[in-house]
């Protein structure tokens, strides 16, 4: 199975990447300078040179912040853009896999939100994501729209590296204690991906429960802190950087964007359909920590071999 997926340089395009030979899938991960995806006229030549089985859309505008005084520019990318792709692959008759995010939720409802609860996104990010699902949806009936949350890995910029980054120059670190979601792997959401792909690219039915929105996140729960803690403790034990956290709430740390306070993502549909269950967030950070230590110690991440432990 040949599988393109948008957005080269982001962290799942490189954790498919990293598992793709595990599912005997060729990964060709499509970006600048082939397409740029700010730039919708270019994306459907891209795709069609590809011989693509199935798409998986990788590509966003994931600046939060700078989304509110980039408003255009989110839109583009994340709502017109996905659109395009999805039609994209419509017309090349093949399903695509869509990645959305947590944040087209308030985070009001006290308990994980399943797939079906009325969104209701807080920042300019939450809202184009939102459209995006929308314009997918309408363009490819073939679509499964994956929300998923907080997500970390060895690559690009992600939470658990800044905490590793801080510890390396403090010894205590402020983190947010009043903000809960679902913390989830990379490698485990590219696997999961995968998993899901092997299943819908040879399906035609248009009605088949395997299309639609699913909720794709880590096992278990957390705030900032939590996860920060774990860091700190799962470098500490390897001889790694480690600091202090102390506990903030939100208002102790003001951002352009409003963050929901409780994003956690009920993955129930998921497991029921695909018969999937990520793996818990704790295991899956203990192993990060394990490869992104390692890389540092041997200056080539290539050499880690980013399939153990990680199941």
């Amino acid at each position: 199975m040949r599988i393109v997926v948008t957005g080269r340089e982001g962290q799942l395009a490189r954790c498919l990447q990293a598992v793709g030979a595990e599912h005997n899938v060729d990964i060709i991960r499509l970006g600048r300078p082939e397409t740029d995806f700010s730039w919708p006229a270019r994306i459907i030549p891209a795709l069609s040179a590809t011989k693509a089985d199935l798409i998986i859309n990788a590509a966003a505008y994931t600046a939060v912040d700078r989304a509110e005084s980039e408003i255009p520019l989110a839109h583009t990318v994340n709502s017109v853009s996905a659109g395009i792709i999805a039609k994209g692959a419509e017309w090349l008759g093949i399903p695509v896999i869509h990645l959305s995010t947590d944040y087209v939720f308030d985070g009001t409802a006290g308990r994980p939100y399943c797939e079906d609860d009325s969104v209701h996104p807080l920042t300019v990010y939450g809202i184009s994501k939102h459209e995006g699902e929308l314009r997918v949806a309408a363009a490819n009936p073939r679509h499964v729209i994956c929300r998923t949350s907080w997500v970390y890995s060895p690559y690009g910029q992600n939470f658990v590296k800044t905490m590793l980054r801080l510890a390396d120059e403090r010894d205590e670190v402020g983190v947010v204690s009043d903000q809960r979601g679902c913390p989830t792997y990379g490698l485990d959401l590219a696997r999961t991906l995968l998993q899901i792909a092997h299943r819908v690219v040879h399906e035609k039915a248009v009605d088949s429960p395997l299309f639609g929105v699913f909720h794709v996140a880590g096992g278990g729960e957390a705030t900032w802190a939590d996860v920060a803690e774990a860091v700190f403790e799962a470098s500490a034990s390897r001889g790694g950087p480690s600091a202090h956290v102390r506990r903030i709430g939100t208002k102790d740390y003001p951002t352009p964007a409003q963050r929901p306070a409780d994003s956690r993502l009920d993955t129930t549909r998921l497991r029921e359909t695909y018969g999937i269950a990520m793996p818990d967030w704790r295991s899956s950070l203990d192993h990060c920590v394990a490869v992104l230590l390692s890389a540092q110690t041997d200056h080539e991440a290539h050499s880690i071999n980013l399939s153990d432990g990680a199941e």
